[in-house]
């Protein structure tokens, strides 16, 4: 008897080590309960029971096993949460998976067609939960799937799309809520009514449109492109048509997602603390919202106004966004044309038909034979153009592209047709006159290319002497002498420019050194910022400035006409700013009047242009690292322009952050992360643009702000009453006539968003200027970053002298106004 007992419990120990050691798999005589959880074989997803947020309720979920936030990808019972932690998750002999709650009462369950003779639960290494038969446990036939049946997120390898001969729609919907998991207001699918195509909606208003997949890129989103990390492919036929991505590196991870407040993103995250990136999101500006144009109009953020109609077409109304209408009507007979439309979004392809196997020239027959065809496109271009699309009514939700591999036919009455071609004819042949009459220019002129050859000659003596002082300890650079790549002023003509550095020239002086203003012999102004010897700007700094700044073309950034370098001497030469920078008016009590509230607004977009390109649409990935109202130039009309590349860095690659040992910048703008570890990325900038942002609200500095009601700075203050819905009070008074209020609270709020403590939390400036521009909810911003401002030394902007500061073993170095 003894010797059978001691059998059941070896029998008994073998069953649990063999639970314990295939920790991805359950079987019929297992369970999942509160406290347990599925392990994929290679650690990268976890699945058990969770409670999202500060919600009380209880789910079973699939999430990231290494990830410190434990970012959810999928949810059995989104709709029909465990209240209490009882819930025990069981597959049966059926092979259905069932969550039952302490009353042994059905919570959630899978389904399935098919039996198995020895079901068994399997969560993968792709993320994907299945039920299988164990004895055929190593094909992929699944009794079911979780990939069948996403939430919010889609996975690598997981099909996005529809399943046409079962009815499977494979579509993704936000949570409620970051508590809490069922379904949102927004969902993001392919829709089939007419060519598919995907579609982000809001209930059952369209609110995006990625648009229609042509064989090469889908043609609202020609920014989605393979690279070194994320492939992906489109696959269109009679039984399906789904979008499925995977990644190159294993070491990545990357999610699509659709978040509760409307926005479709994808993001990435490669381990450790630093969190998930976002790499893209859409909509990306106000030109992606659904029809922001109307019908037979583009829509383009490059111009103003954004919406203008198709050649051939007049605006409906006075406005611009009502729609555009024919300037002819159509006769519906053989006497209509069409007219080739390129570098456009395809209008919305609800209601169209389409063929796959027709060419395009049999689709312009078959559209020209149809009163009610308004346009063709080819099908699939990556080819040559094959198949036809065609359109029923009016073309609406079209947007401007830079790059797009697909023309669009639009039906026209036959004048009009003929008045567009010979208006393009015109501006083709102008085009080519002006083309001629360059080349003439040229050649008939010989002696200015021997004049551009003596110059020529003349910038290579120079720039040899520069290398000889750069090996000299001039410039300690490891770049080669083509990457200055801007013109090389001689000391003899700046000198003269500015009266031989006359005092009475001087704009300003700082620990760098002066600038001062010149005028060159053809009457043009300029500022010369000329280092001095112990500048404490050195010499890294200055050719950062130099190799940054005169490879960026930007309407919000200050242009670097060129440099100077002899004798000893390091001078850049900048376009001239009538109205110095934004420091001399807004914290000046009378200046400041001279800045409305308009303007201010104009000056906040304005700058938060200027960083969306340095961060994203520049050559490089550039980081300025000391973002500050000095720092900010205006123009003769007040617009404004980021100035003093001195700090900058840029980014290569995927590299999205960096470490340093000296941290430099201005106290009162610098980031939390820069400052305790020495980290800097786009969001340290972010986080400089929102301070700026409520000192430009509300005319005060934030380094040594004052109130006799406590020892907060400007960010704390602004955060008080924000939590307190006292917002106004913090507008500065000299311009409270003049408010636009829901442009000023949107403003405080964006503000208080960039100064949060974590860089995760803050936007991306494309989200900004999102925010900025839009009227959809805002999240809650977080406490800021150095909420208290304990020290009374003042204002930083207002010292000549550096500082140093030692925090965990960095050296932080405040760099006074340059």
């Amino acid at each position: 008897m003894e010797a059978f007992s001691f059998l059941l419990l070896c029998f008994s120990l073998l069953d649990l080590t063999a639970f314990c050691v295939a920790r991805d798999t359950i079987t019929t005589l297992q369970s999942i309960s509160d406290g347990d959880t599925l392990v994929s074989a290679d650690e990268t997803f976890a699945l058990g029971i969770f409670s999202p947020g500060t919600s009380k309720n209880h789910y079973v979920g699939i999430w990231y096993n290494k990830d410190p936030t434990k970012a959810i990808v999928w949810v059995a019972n989104r709709e029909n949460p465990l209240t209490d932690s009882s819930g025990v998750l069981k597959v049966n002999n059926t092979g259905i998976l069932v969550l039952l709650d302490s009353n042994n009462s059905l919570i959630w369950s899978s389904n399935t067609t098919r039996s198995a003779q020895n079901p068994v639960a399997k969560l993968l290494n792709s993320g994907n939960f299945v039920v299988q038969d164990d004895t055929n446990s190593d094909t992929e036939d699944f009794l079911w799937q979780s990939f069948d049946y996403p939430g919010d997120t889609i996975l690598p390898g997981q099909k996005f799309g529809r399943n046409l001969a079962t009815g499977l729609n494979w579509l993704i919907t936000s949570w409620k809520s970051s508590d809490d998991p069922s379904q949102g207001s927004f969902s993001y699918q392919f829709d089939i009514d007419g060519y598919p195509q995907l579609v982000l909606r809001e209930g059952t208003t369209k609110r995006f449109r990625f648009g229609s997949w042509n064989g090469i890129q889908f043609s609202g989103g020609p920014q989605l492109k393979n690279d070194s990390v994320f492939r992906f492919s489109m696959i269109s036929n009679e039984q399906e048509v789904y979008y499925v991505y995977w990644l190159v590196d294993n070491s990545v991870h990357q999610r699509l997602q659709v978040t509760s407040d409307g926005f479709s993103h994808r993001t990435s995250w490669s381990g450790g603390n630093t969190g998930w990136t976002t790499v893209s999101h859409l909509p990306v500006d106000d030109c992606d919202y659904y029809g922001k144009c109307g019908a037979y109009a583009s829509c383009d953020t490059n111009s103003f106004p954004m919406c203008n109609c198709l050649d051939g077409f007049v605006q409906k109304t006075t406005d611009s966004s009502s729609g555009c209408v024919r300037r002819t009507s159509l006769s519906c007979n053989h006497s209509d044309g069409f007219v080739k439309f390129s570098g456009l979004k395809l209008p919305d392809t609800e209601g169209t038909w389409f063929n796959r196997s027709m060419r395009l020239e049999d689709c312009r027959i078959l559209c020209w034979n149809n009163c009610s065809c308004m346009a063709y496109a080819a099908l699939d271009v990556s080819k040559g153009p094959n198949g036809c699309l065609l359109w029923f009514g009016n073309l609406i939700d079209m947007k401007a592209l830079s790059a797009s591999d697909e023309d669009i036919y639009i039906r026209m009455a036959g004048k009009d047709v003929e008045a567009i071609e010979q208006n393009r004819s015109r501006k083709s042949k102008k085009r080519k006159r002006k083309i001629i009459i360059a080349v003439s220019c040229v050649l008939s002129f010989g002696i200015l290319i021997l004049c551009l050859a003596f110059i020529y000659r003349w910038k290579k003596h120079l720039k040899g002497k520069i290398k000889e002082e750069t090996e000299s300890g001039a410039i300690n650079s490891h770049h080669d002498e083509d990457d200055l790549e801007l013109p090389l002023f001689d000391m003899c003509t700046i000198t003269s420019a500015t009266s031989n550095f006359s005092s009475d020239n001087i704009l300003g002086t700082g620990g760098f050194g002066s600038v001062y203003k010149g005028i060159l012999e053809d009457g043009q102004e300029i500022a010369v910022k000329r280092l001095s010897q112990n500048s404490s700007q050195g010499l890294q700094e200055f050719k950062n400035e130099v190799m940054h700044i005169a490879k960026l073309q930007h309407r919000n950034l200050v242009k670097l006409l060129g440099c100077c370098i002899q004798a000893g001497e390091r001078m850049l030469i900048y376009e001239f700013m009538h109205n110095k920078s934004l420091d001399f008016f807004i914290f000046d009590c009378e200046r400041g009047k001279l800045l409305d509230w308009p303007r201010r607004f104009l000056i906040i977009n304005g700058i938060a242009r200027g960083l969306l390109y340095l961060h994203q649409d520049s050559r490089y990935r550039i980081v300025h690292r000391d973002l500050k109202a000095g720092n900010v130039l205006l123009d003769d009309e007040l617009n404004p322009k980021i100035s003093d590349f001195g700090l900058a860095r840029n980014f290569i690659g995927n590299e999205n952050q960096a470490k340093t040992s000296h941290i430099v910048g201005t106290y009162g703008y610098l980031s939390p992360e820069c400052i305790v570890d020495g980290i800097y990325s786009t969001k340290s900038d972010v986080y400089s643009f929102g301070v700026l942002v409520l000192e430009i609200v509300s005319g005060k500095r934030n380094r040594g702000f004052i109130h006799i009601d406590h020892n907060l700075n400007l960010l704390g203050h602004a955060w008080t009453l924000f939590t307190e819905g006292k917002c106004l009070e913090i507008v500065d008074a000299s311009i409270k006539d003049s408010i636009d209020l829901p442009e000023v609270l949107r403003s405080i709020h964006v503000g208080l968003l960039c100064v949060q403590r974590n860089p995760e939390d803050r936007p991306s400036m494309s989200y900004v200027l999102m925010m900025l521009s839009s009227e959809w909810t805002l999240p809650q911003p977080k406490k800021p970053g150095f909420f208290i401002e304990r020290d009374a030394v003042g204002d930083s902007s207002s010292s000549s002298n550096n500082k140093l500061l030692s925090v965990n073993n960095l050296t932080v170095t405040q760099v006074c106004p340059r």
